[in-house]
């Protein structure tokens, strides 16, 4: 590994006898870790590279983690919060830290979910394609920002609206259920064709 892509190891520090505290840089490396584990050895250094120079990079979902794809306009409608912070406080306190991605250039949001998701997910997907929510898994790539970037920093550029704490901790696809049903009922009526 080159020093461009190496993070200095932190030590633990010790915060009552028997408890270890990991300092953030640690808790981020082991995500990127992890989210880079989805793809062959080879291409995780084309992936560091393109977090380098473009702060995100494409990872194909279905092995260790999918996505939910949520429009902005349901959170929108849901909470009548327009303000990206606002909104990303709100993910996060609704999905219990759950690890979500914002793409602001189409105004969406990513929760990321376990890889297999429930069979009864596919029969509300039906419903709530028409309000462009969908379950991206196996064949589908998400561009997926640097663990670091954490906020909102330029107009379209991808961010963790709620950022991934811990490898593996993903959001909880009932509670991401829930959202999406609470937000359907805000939304205001299609009108008819």
């Amino acid at each position: 590994m080159n020093s461009d892509h190496s993070h200095p190891a932190l030590r633990p520090i010790e915060a009552v006898p028997g408890v270890l505290i990991h300092p953030t840089a640690d808790r981020r490396l082991a995500s990127e870790h992890w989210l880079l584990a989805t793809l062959p050895a080879p291409s995780r250094d084309r992936a560091r590279l393109e977090w380098d120079q473009h702060q995100v990079t494409l990872l194909p979902l279905g092995t260790l983690f999918s996505a939910v794809r949520i429009p902005g306009r349901l959170l929108v409608a849901l909470t009548g919060i327009t303000e990206a912070p606002k909104l990303d406080q709100f993910l996060r306190e609704t999905l219990d830290g759950g690890p979500v991605i914002c793409d602001p250039r189409f105004r969406r949001y990513y929760a990321l979910v376990p890889a297999s998701m429930p069979r009864t997910w596919y029969q509300a997907l039906d419903d709530w394609r028409a309000m462009d929510v969908d379950c991206l898994g196996r064949g589908s790539y998400l561009g997926v920002p640097r663990v670091d970037a954490v906020q909102w920093t330029r107009p379209r550029a991808t961010y963790w609206s709620a950022p991934m704490d811990l490898p593996s901790a993903l959001c909880s696809p009932v509670e991401v259920a829930r959202l999406i049903a609470a937000g359907r009922h805000c939304m205001p009526a299609e009108p008819e064709a």
